[in-house]
């Protein structure tokens, strides 16, 4: 019997909008995609036009539906950049300028302010989360003292997926779920609700904060005003890297993924008692389901994996294409002694320095091309090593089982050298949208797509596995050198 039931997953990106089709039977998804623009008003500053992001949304939702026809679409689920902002008037729809970018550093010596004036401790106890620019919090601010934005009921603020969820719906509701809420340091997420200290440290009005729901849950149905079909419950929400955690099937303690995407978020699922704050890394809510069931993870942000393939097409000319990556890099033994640290936006965990910048050393007369790009992908396995060593260290949980996603994780020798460096086992799951593929499930469990976690457990299918070398002495003494880069790439920039 065919089942053409599907669930459409809403994929709004940093870069671009993706809708994606999962069927039930696992049929092969139906997608369409778009870009949008990237504005860079001032160095280090990063913007998008919310209005170009919801058009894509509309654009590409409206052509899968018609695809797959509106009869087999269960429900629709979301997943979104994090922490990037919006403020916006409910009576007019209309945003307040650009929202600003989760890439986005303008705030860095307010970050410093606040850390100087002692408030780091707060900061860590209720929301997981480190005093840096990249989250939410210090972005609400400047928006509300920079664009002379009126503080009334009329005022909206929300991360991505919350403007989303109010243009689908026509304005009826003005919602944000637990993981997307988690990253915006203004969230306590022991108890599970917007922090008043928090937003008075920040100036952010409690009131034009968008409500707080589970990941998995209905939110809403979509309004006939919103230019799709009408009528189509939205019942998923998670935030990119939760997302792709539930999407990997990491539903157990000690399973974690990793995305190389423009940078690398690892989660590692800790399971449903949220830990103490722990050195260098962040805590995060995973999910919380309709029946109340959560979870807890920690995550490392690493700023720039993919990111520095891109650098070395489009910056310094040394590959013509991203699939020149692999290859060339695999054309040389090893990287010739040669270390890339891209610290292009300051380093993420462990470090947490906004003052770091990329550095390459080892450079010789010998060095070429290849061993530049082959330092670069063994970046990626390195930035990885140090977040789940001190992943376990601090939390004591073991990783069972590290499965991989985004673009770079097609690198079959790069994976190897991931496992040999973790001395842990790396699988890659034939289905790599798997950002996309969580979203779904959160919305399909809502509506009883899929009845229960081990539905969806059955769908997750390994393509590939990479077992650990057992000898490490090589792997470890590549690593010695590469903590020795990192060190002079720290605190570059003087403040």
């Amino acid at each position: 019997m065919i089942n053409d039931t599907c669930v459409i997953a809403i994929d709004a990106g940093t870069t671009g909008v993706r809708s994606r089709a999962v069927f039930v039977d696992r049929r092969p998804a139906v997608a369409a995609y778009q870009e949008f623009t990237q504005h860079y008003p001032q160095p280090g500053w990063v913007e998008h036009d919310a209005r170009e992001i919801w058009a894509a949304v509309t654009d590409t939702l409206r052509h899968v539906i018609n695809e797959v026809g509106r009869s087999s679409v269960a429900a629709i689920g979301i997943t979104n950049q994090r922490e990037t902002v919006v403020a916006w008037s409910r009576s007019t729809g209309k945003p307040y300028g650009n929202a600003i970018v989760w890439q986005d550093r303008r705030t860095a010596a307010r970050c410093d302010q606040l850390a100087a004036d002692g408030n780091l401790d707060l900061v860590r106890r209720q929301t997981g989360l480190v005093l840096d620019p990249y989250f939410s919090g210090t972005k609400f601010e400047w928006l509300l003292q920079h664009r002379e934005i009126p503080v009334d009921a009329d005022l909206a603020l929300g991360t991505i997926d919350t403007w989303l969820i109010w243009n689908l719906t026509g304005g009826q509701v003005h919602a944000t779920d637990v993981t997307n809420a988690s990253r915006t340091m203004l969230y306590d997420i022991v108890e599970r609700r917007w922090s008043t200290d928090l937003c008075d440290m920040l100036n952010v009005p409690l009131a034009a904060l968008p409500q707080v729901r589970p990941s998995s849950g209905r939110f809403g149905v979509t309004s006939e005003a919103c230019g799709v079909a009408a009528g189509i419950p939205i019942s998923g929400v998670a935030g990119d890297q939760q997302a792709a955690l539930f999407g990997q099937a990491c539903f157990e303690p000690g399973m974690a993924k990793n995305t190389y995407g423009t940078g690398s978020f690892i989660l590692l699922n800790v399971g449903t008692t949220c830990p103490p704050p722990t050195e260098g890394m962040l805590t995060t809510i995973a999910w919380e389901l309709v029946d109340g069931t959560i979870a807890y993870a920690l995550e490392g942000a690493i700023f720039v994996t993919g990111a520095a393939i891109q650098w070395l097409r489009d910056g310094i000319s040394i590959i013509d294409d991203a699939a020149d990556t692999g290859p060339l890099a695999a054309s040389v033994p090893d990287s010739g002694g040669v270390y890339v640290v891209p610290a292009f936006a300051g380093l993420g965990s462990p470090w947490w320095d906004p003052y770091a910048r990329g550095t390459i050393v080892g450079i010789t007369r010998g060095t070429t091309r290849a061993h530049i790009t082959r330092a670069v992908v063994e970046a990626m396995t390195y930035q990885t090593r140090d977040v789940i060593d001190a992943m376990v260290a601090a939390s004591g949980t073991p990783i069972t089982d590290l499965r991989v996603d985004g673009g770079a994780s097609v690198m079959d020798f790069m994976l190897q050298m991931q496992a040999d460096q973790l001395g842990a086992t790396v699988r890659r799951p034939v289905d790599q949208e798997t950002t996309s593929l969580g979203a779904a499930f959160l919305a399909g469990l809502a509506e009883g797509v899929w009845p229960d976690l081990d539905a969806i457990k059955a769908t997750w299918q390994l393509e590939a596995t990479f077992e650990p070398e057992p000898d490490r002495t090589f792997t470890d003494l590549g690593h010695t050198q590469w903590l020795r880069a990192v060190e002079r790439s720290r605190g570059w920039i003087e403040h």
